[in-house]
């Protein structure tokens, strides 16, 4: 038997969360020593990266999201005792990853300055920031396949391995981090070098286990069989996950639009809560990862009674990490600004910031928990119409309009509000999904 459907429900949940939570919060941790190392060598950097960090986001939610789709398919069909589909799963989301990352080249070098022209006239910041993005877009293949390879082992209940290969990539990212930057005086390059030589390095120990460890997983490209009520199958619950963390790139743009005409200073401190934030959130997104595959499998198996208490047990965890999250942001703003070479404009603005909006946590860890639910029960559109009004639809215009009408602190105020209105829509929307599998799982 599986240890999916056998597995203590809790010691399951947290056995599988704990290494995709480490390993995420490795990635949490390099792009916060990047952000660091390039703050070190100028402001002008910073802001920069900043600017360029809706397109990083925006390629990982789409990585993200095809392997949510494959992850969700497979986790099913392991379940269902179907080893060939699950093997062609991964080899149709594999392609969609390969098409992926061919756009994103094409947009590194067609429409990189293009993108940072939108937001300031500096040529010193256009022009870091359009290297960064040839970089980092032109070898996303890299992390396209990363992310492909830690949702396999998500899926086969491998997390450890997942665990290995993210952890294994950003070590290297730190490592390089300060060379590329410093030693070698490339700067914003440097940094973006050190990324994707990371990123590579991950990928190639993917294939290695995923070949070599993970027996139910065929990886023969020459049995690869496009199938299109598979690959419908993988998108129509890919792209809502994948738009669920689209929307955070797409906020990111419209917060840089609303903040810039306050100050420069802003748009950097709203890039550093960010980078902050995800130490905290990226911990839940490790439950959320989990919980995925758990209780699609289970589903699959018909096994309601594993399915409810492992949602319930998540949204425990997730309300403790969040709450703890909250009390870190309430207690030393100052010392987690200072890492970033902070001034006292950046005190001044950040401090409010991260008091204010760090109140909108654990109503933000609800939704999360649930989202994933519904996503791992078929209903992904939930999901996206939750995350879109949490990330856009609600908090855009209600940041503009409290900051214009009040200042920056109001404006900040609009995270806790739209994160309460969401988490109590996710709780009723959760009553009724529980109803529904009860039925059909009778």
């Amino acid at each position: 038997m599986h240890k999916m459907e056998s597995m203590d429900i809790r010691h399951l949940v947290v056995s599988m969360s704990v290494p995709i939570a480490l390993s995420m919060l490795m990635s949490a941790l390099y792009n916060i020593i990047d952000s660091m190392f390039v703050a070190g060598y100028s402001q002008q950097a910073l802001l920069s990266v900043s600017l360029c960090y809706p397109i990083q986001t925006l390629m990982i939610a789409i990585a993200c999201g095809i392997g949510v789709g494959f992850n969700t398919v497979l986790a099913r069909y392991l379940g269902e005792q179907k080893p060939e589909m699950a093997s062609q799963s991964v080899l149709n989301g594999m392609l969609l990853a390969l098409i992926s990352w061919l756009l994103f080249l094409a947009f590194g070098f067609l429409g990189s300055r293009w993108f940072l022209g939108l937001f300031t006239q500096e040529t010193g910041v256009i022009a870091q920031g359009d290297a960064y993005l040839k970089i980092c877009c032109g070898f996303s293949f890299a992390i396209f396949f990363q992310i492909t390879f830690e949702r396999i082992m998500q899926a086969t209940g491998r997390p450890m391995y997942n665990l290995a290969i993210q952890g294994t990539g950003a070590l290297i990212n730190i490592i390089l981090d300060p060379v590329f930057i410093f030693t070698f005086h490339l700067g914003v390059a440097g940094a973006a070098i050190a990324t994707v030589i990371g990123q590579v390095t991950a990928m190639g120990l993917g294939i290695w286990i995923t070949r070599r460890k993970v027996p139910e997983i065929h990886m023969d490209i020459r049995k690869f069989r496009w199938d299109s009520t598979l690959m419908l199958r993988i998108l129509q619950i890919g792209i809502p996950a994948m738009v669920m963390q689209a929307v955070m790139s797409f906020m990111s743009v419209f917060m840089n639009w609303i903040l810039m005409p306050f100050s420069a200073m802003a748009v950097s401190v709203f890039s550093v809560y960010i980078k902050l934030q995800q130490f905290v959130f990226m911990i839940v997104m490790g439950f959320t990862n989990a919980l995925i595959p758990i209780v699609s499998f289970n589903f699959g198996a018909r096994r309601k009674d594993r399915i409810f208490p492992a949602v319930r047990f998540s949204l425990m965890m997730a309300t403790a990490i969040m709450l703890a999250g909250t009390i870190l942001f309430q207690l030393i703003p100052g010392p987690l600004l200072a890492m970033f070479n902070a001034n006292q404009d950046m005190y001044a603005i950040g401090i409010p910031c991260l008091r204010i909006i760090s109140w909108s946590f654990v109503f933000a860890g609800v939704s999360m928990i649930l989202c994933s639910a519904f996503q791992a029960l078929g209903h992904p559109g939930m999901s996206l119409g939750i995350t879109l009004l949490r990330e856009l639809v609600l908090l855009i215009p209600m940041t503009a309009i409290l900051a214009y009408l009040y200042g920056l602190d109001a404006g900040w105020s609009a995270f806790v509000i739209t994160e309460v209105i969401c988490a109590i829509l996710s709780i009723l929307e959760w009553s009724r999904v529980k109803k529904q599998v009860d039925l059909q799982l009778a």
